[in-house]
């Protein structure tokens, strides 16, 4: 879990566009973070798991 300050700078415009941070709504999480579904690496496995995202299956093979 990101700390709220870290949370809060990064929802800020910031002075240059390259400098946005991305980070998952969820748990604030910056790394692994996936712009499709706007969820870190960790929280889309769970929410997967669970079915709750539409069109998302486990593959196998």
């Amino acid at each position: 879990m990101a700390k709220t300050s870290n949370i809060a700078k990064s929802k800020k415009q910031p002075k240059f566009q390259t400098r946005i941070v991305r980070r998952c709504f969820r748990c604030g999480r910056a790394r692994g973070y996936m712009r499709d579904f706007d969820l870190c690496r960790i929280c889309f496995r769970e929410m997967a798991i669970r079915g709750e995202l539409p069109g998302v299956r486990k593959s196998s093979w």
